[in-house]
């Protein structure tokens, strides 16, 4: 599966497409997307949902997406990493995105069925639209101060966004098991990423309702990607997060995502991310 990374905190533009020309990636950063005009399917995790003008979609790390265009697409997308949020200047602040990061984390986490995002209020649309439309004038214009705007922009966009997260968490049993496999399969990774009993083989197997010997071929069938590496991965992207924004210890953050200690936590984290927990800290200090 191919990756695709964010070279900058935040993007954002709007594309009109009559073909999708890349074969679906795996994109490393939050997406927001409003289609403003046409119609066609989104390919994301290797399923299939329809689009269509007005649609909004929520895309978290990891998420492999693209687009089959039945008609001229248009759209506005938002991207943005953990960094464009959190451009703190104090321990306040630092305090102010931990905060909020894990609100992020929610927000997507609990949205995260691959669907459209309903707005049921007019007035919610109506703001969205608006917000989105200013954001691109902002972004082209970059007059004074307009990276502290677009953040605000951002954010804005994200409170509205929660609410009526919030609202549609109250889905019926039966909407939740008519979701694709994969997909309640990912969420309930993501919302269990701190216990790793609850993320073992068997555990899944049974709450699934599929054959051990199989999780880990339908997974990578699904995804690209081995079950234990996309845990993993997941993983290491928390602790980035927790090194980077909060004041917790390398010791308090193995306790929180299910490390057996904190020499564990150091252990996996240099693999992967190729410094030590205390390196990948100080140099994110240093960024900011």
């Amino acid at each position: 599966m191919e990756h695709k990374a964010l070279h900058q905190p935040f993007e954002l533009y709007v594309s009109d497409m009559e073909c999708w020309h890349e074969r679906p990636l795996v994109y490393h950063f939050f997406e927001i997307v409003q289609i403003l005009e046409g119609d066609g399917m989104r390919e994301v995790n290797r399923n299939r949902f329809p689009y269509h003008k007005g649609s909004i979609f929520l895309f978290t790390p990891l998420d492999c997406r693209g687009f089959d265009i039945a008609h001229p697409t248009r759209f506005c997308s938002i991207r943005f990493s953990e960094v464009f949020l959190a451009q703190f200047k104090n321990a306040q602040d630092r305090e102010r995105i931990s905060q909020w990061l894990k609100q992020l984390e929610h927000i997507f986490s609990h949205h995260n069925r691959f669907q459209e995002l309903l707005i049921k209020r007019p007035g919610d649309c109506q703001m969205i639209s608006a917000l989105m439309s200013n954001m691109v004038q902002e972004y082209e214009e970059k007059q004074s101060y307009h990276e502290e705007n677009l953040q605000h922009f951002v954010t804005l966009i994200l409170n509205i966004l929660a609410r009526n997260v919030t609202d549609s968490t109250g889905s019926t049993a039966t909407g939740i098991e008519s979701e694709p496999l994969i997909n309640r399969m990912l969420v309930h990774i993501r919302q269990h990423i701190n216990n790793p009993e609850k993320l073992r083989v068997g555990h899944l197997a049974a709450s699934f309702n599929l054959s051990a010997n199989y999780v880990g071929e339908y997974f990578r069938k699904f995804t690209g990607e081995s079950l234990q590496h996309y845990i993993t991965q997941y993983k290491i992207k928390l602790v980035q997060q927790r090194l980077a924004y909060s004041t917790l210890t390398v010791s308090q953050i193995a306790d929180e995502l299910g490390f057996t200690d904190e020499s564990h936590l150091s252990r996996q984290f240099k693999k992967h991310s190729g410094v030590s927990p205390v390196e990948y800290r100080k140099n994110a200090g240093r960024r900011n």
